[in-house]
């Protein structure tokens, strides 16, 4: 006997759209549009397979010797962002330990850039470097402002100080909030900003001179500490008191755990600000960064937003509103996974793996080292004179291999040197390294047979420069 009985009517389950599975011949006949809304839906599967198909056509991640972002993470760690994806990071409100997570981030980074008080150091988390970028800039200018009051109302256009090697996010801010960019240009040997170039460009409407940890063009530190210095004496010579933002995109997550002797952080007293990328040597996927402030004093007041956090106040100061919190997690996860030694083997790693690699393809013979990885895990190189091929050659016949090598021309009156560049990422092993050694001493015998640059034979060049 039964120990329950039905209703007696004809009741149904109520099945929401995306649970229903399609008729297994009606996928078959679907064509959606590629530039409009189809007028009905398509099975989740079958919206799934068209997209992972198609993008089976984008280049191997792991192969991408071109971008600084993190490619691989952790399993754990991609278990946190999923169980994450969901929580905005700007409701602190309703996240508080997601955002008690983001305010320890930032004391981490503090005490990593030697802060003075880095429980209370003023800082925020960013969509990447290059919103904290214009935050740092933001900052800077207004802080112009407050101590030329009449100056600038008289209409003088103030001016940021930096080399031509910049990241373009700087150009961007330098068009978006109408400052005028004071660029360096490169010479000779010297393909960053120095001490020398920085103060000849500054004058009274100077906002700050910005000094980069980790050129992208060929992986080297531009001098902060000379820079400073040289800062110094001019504000003893004239009283011009010109700041210094660190953009530390890329190094200021590799020379803290290597190269810790070299001073290039708030140990000077002239850096104002710093910003790095949580998603490039902070080994986080892409989508976050971080920008950091002296003190109160270096960020205005009335650039700092307070919204109500657990009955209290929280400051923010950020371009974007809302915004995924699961990059944040990622980036806290990584500090508590690695710790201080975890981080100096793994960035230790890629600087092994990129001074070998770039004494290996010296030894090839037709090739000129720039840089040689020892800084950033970052090398640049170019073609000997005497060989029959230029670095676009190269990065073309690589690219049949799968492998993303860019070939680039250098900036104002460098314009005649062009590069090959590579980056040793987490997850770039030494037996890739030989992989790629492998490939391009195979390919040499032909690009050695040609008759010129193919180029010069009319082949347009193709370049490829991702910071």
């Amino acid at each position: 006997m039964a120990l329950h009985k039905g209703a007696g009517d004809d009741r149904r389950l109520t099945i929401s759209p995306f649970v229903g599975t399609a008729d297994p011949l009606g996928p078959m006949e679907l064509s959606p549009p590629l530039h409009r809304l189809a007028d009905n839906p398509v099975a989740a599967d079958t919206a799934y397979q068209l997209i992972h198909d198609e993008l089976m056509l984008d280049g191997n991640a792991k192969l991408n010797l071109a971008t600084f972002v993190t490619t691989s993470m952790e399993a754990q760690a991609s278990r946190l962002m999923t169980e994450c994806l969901d929580k905005n990071m700007i409701d602190k409100d309703e996240y508080p330990q997601t955002a008690e997570l983001e305010r320890r981030c930032v004391a981490i980074l503090a005490d990593l850039w030697h802060a003075a008080d880095p429980e209370n150091t003023v800082g925020c988390s960013t969509t990447g470097s290059s919103e904290a970028c214009m935050l740092a800039g933001l900052a800077l200018k207004r802080r112009w402002m407050s101590r030329n009051p009449e100056r600038y109302a008289a209409g003088a256009r103030p001016n940021l100080v930096m080399g031509v090697n910049v990241q373009v996010c700087w150009e961007k801010f330098c068009t978006f909030w109408e400052v005028e960019a004071r660029t360096a240009p490169m010479e000779g040997e010297r393909y960053h900003l120095g001490a020398e170039q920085a103060v000849a460009l500054c004058d009274e409407n100077t906002i700050g001179v910005v000094g980069i940890l980790g050129s992208t063009f060929d992986g080297s530190y531009e001098p902060v500490e000379e820079i400073c210095a040289a800062l110094d004496e001019l504000q003893a010579r004239t009283g011009l008191d010109v700041p210094v933002h660190v953009d530390g995109a890329s190094g200021a997550m590799v020379a803290p755990f290597l190269d810790p002797e070299l001073v290039w952080d708030f140990r000077l007293p002239r850096v104002a600000s710093i910003n790095t990328s949580g998603h490039k040597f902070g080994l986080v996927y892409p989508g976050v960064g971080w920008a950091l402030w002296r003190d109160r004093e270096a960020l205005p007041e009335e650039l700092v937003f307070r919204v109500n956090y657990l009955g209290g106040e929280m400051p923010t100061f950020a371009l974007n509103f809302s915004r995924p919190g699961a990059e944040v997690i990622a980036q806290y996860y990584t500090f508590v996974r690695l710790g201080r030694e975890g981080f100096r083997a793994v960035q230790g790693a890629s600087r092994d793996v990129a001074k070998y690699l770039a004494g290996r393809i010296e030894a090839l013979g037709c090739f000129r080292m720039l840089t040689r990885g020892d800084e950033l895990p970052v090398f640049a190189f170019t073609t000997t004179d005497d060989v029959p091929f230029d670095v676009f050659d190269v990065s073309r016949r690589l690219r049949e291999r799968g492998w993303q090598v860019p070939a680039y021309t250098f900036p104002e009156n460098r314009q005649d040197l062009s590069v090959l560049r590579v980056v040793c990422r987490n997850g770039f092993s030494r037996d890739l390294a030989d992989l790629l050694l492998g490939d391009l001493d195979r390919l040499l015998p032909e690009l050695r047979s040609q008759p010129g640059p193919l180029k010069e034979l009319g082949v347009p060049a193709r370049t490829a420069f991702h910071h």
